[in-house]
């Protein structure tokens, strides 16, 4: 427990990079996801094809070669040598799609005969869209959302093998000045990730029991 508390600071600084990772590509993969799910489910066709080879592309790409790639070839393009902004532009990436599927399987949850009603009174498919679907299939998605953004929370453990220390990271430099303490300092990694995924599930439990009362 001393090596713990010695390294705690360590640790609650990967922590905080942790949950930066998770705020910057949770909120980016939200917006873009629902962009592509739009698309997806739009009736121009080159935004359709678009959308489906971006969903094929980045959600059968491995996370690590995802990262591997921008940490190389990102200083290339002017990105500069900076590793986290790299990480959290390969992160909201990879999840986008995950994000866009959960939200497009909302869509087509919804009657069609909605969308036919809405068209009929003159409303065009971006109104539609926005002020009679999604608000609808939004009850549907979050719970399925949350458990994209529980997968992140844990896949943001990867960026710690391209120069951005986070809390995994952060762990293998407490490990290496206290070998004596391997156990309780990993306990302690553990701990954190649960503190966050175990939150995000019982939101996700929440909400699912609000659905339910309101079908």
């Amino acid at each position: 427990m001393d090596a713990v508390i010695e390294q705690l600071p360590r640790l609650f600084d990967g922590f905080t990079k942790t949950l930066a990772l998770l705020g910057i590509a949770g909120v980016g993969s939200l917006v873009f996801g629902t962009l592509i799910a739009g698309f997806r489910v739009s009736p121009i066709a080159p935004l359709r094809a678009f959308a489906a080879v971006f969903t094929e592309l980045f959600r059968n790409i491995p996370l690590t070669l995802v990262l591997f790639g921008f940490a190389n070839l990102g200083p290339y393009l002017g990105a500069g040598p900076n590793y986290f902004t790299l990480a959290a532009t390969g992160l909201t990436l990879y999840t986008t799609p995950f994000i866009a599927e959960a939200i497009r399987s909302g869509i087509n949850g919804i009657p069609v005969g909605q969308a036919e009603a809405a068209r009929s009174i003159g409303l065009g498919f971006g109104q539609v869209l926005g002020h009679v679907i999604l608000p609808q299939a939004a009850r549907m998605v979050v719970p399925p959302i949350i458990n994209v953004l529980i997968a992140l929370t844990k896949n943001t453990s990867v960026a710690g093998g391209f120069f951005v220390i986070e809390l995994f990271a952060s762990s293998r430099g407490a490990i290496n000045a206290r070998g004596d303490a391997v156990i309780p300092i990993l306990l302690a990694v553990a701990a954190f990730y649960l503190l966050v995924t175990v939150t995000l599930g019982i939101i996700a439990s929440q909400v699912e029991k609000r659905v339910a009362v309101a079908r």
